[in-house]
């Protein structure tokens, strides 16, 4: 069995701090992490390769090429094989420009391992964007029936068995090969790398995806001018002041403090 996991290399948003005169990030000094939710999603593969030793894990990301980083950690936990999608004209794509530029980049490496995806897992979003929408794109443009919010998933026979968070608690859904799944955190937390695996990842090659690789794109739908999605502001919201505490001898006196507070204030 072939896995793809799609992984994201972001600022670590526990660090982050806002510019308070251009409401802007300040990324200097703030750590680059894997996507925790695609780090679950390597983590739901890596628990089918421990049931099915045959499964082969690769692991693609695209990004600038400090996002290496990323996907080495990715192969010292539990991929076999990383590619990085990095190119000039891939700037500014936002996730519909980002999905097509991952669907031509699946392609590309089924064509150069050989071999078709059976699975596709990617996180539910990133926590830099919070948007959700790349992985059900990515399946849209593949034409793959996916399922989101899975939690695990196990191979039986042809078809993939996941476990789906719902908010009534976990449905089990089937869904046939080939097929795409976004992950979400489930109870367990992802393994740690081992000295052994960390110290190979560290001498890895990965491969890198540029422009050149892609002769076919339709660049109209990639970078800036692929976008049809513009930030047009950003801006740290006002902290709101405190309220009024009303607290007189019973709840009818309470009541009528309230009254006379949302009249004066012409409310009611």
């Amino acid at each position: 069995m072939n896995i793809l996991v799609c992984v994201k290399q972001v600022p670590d948003t526990t660090e982050i701090k806002i510019d308070p005169v251009k409401n802007t990030l300040i990324r200097d000094g703030v750590p680059s992490i894997v996507n925790p939710f695609d780090g679950y999603a390597l983590e739901a593969a890596a628990r089918i390769k421990d049931k099915n030793p045959d499964t082969k894990i690769v692991v693609l990301s695209m990004g600038p090429p400090q996002a290496t980083a990323a996907l080495k950690e990715c192969l010292a936990i539990a991929a076999d094989k990383a590619y990085l999608v990095s190119g000039r004209t891939f700037g500014g794509s936002d996730t519909l420009a980002t999905s097509y530029i991952l669907y031509n980049a699946v392609k590309k490496v089924e064509e150069l391992e050989g071999a078709k995806f059976d699975a596709i897992f990617c996180g539910k979003q990133a926590i830099d964007g919070d948007t959700a929408q790349v992985g059900p794109e990515l399946a849209e443009h593949l034409g793959y029936p996916q399922v989101t919010y899975g939690l695990e998933a196990e191979v039986d026979g042809d078809m993939l068995k996941v476990k789906k968070e719902v908010e009534e608690g976990v449905e089990v859904i089937g869904v046939k090969f080939p097929c795409l799944v976004t992950y979400t955190k489930p109870a367990w937390d992802p393994r740690y790398p081992t000295i052994k695996r960390k110290m190979a990842a560290n001498r890895a090659e990965i491969p890198v995806l540029g422009d050149d690789a892609f002769p076919d794109i339709d660049t109209t739908r990639i970078g800036l001018k692929g976008s049809p999605t513009n930030v047009k502001k950003t801006f740290v919201p006002q902290k709101k002041t405190g309220g009024v505490k009303i607290k007189e001898e019973d709840n009818a006196a309470s009541a009528k403090k309230l009254f006379e507070l949302l009249s004066a204030a012409s409310i009611i």
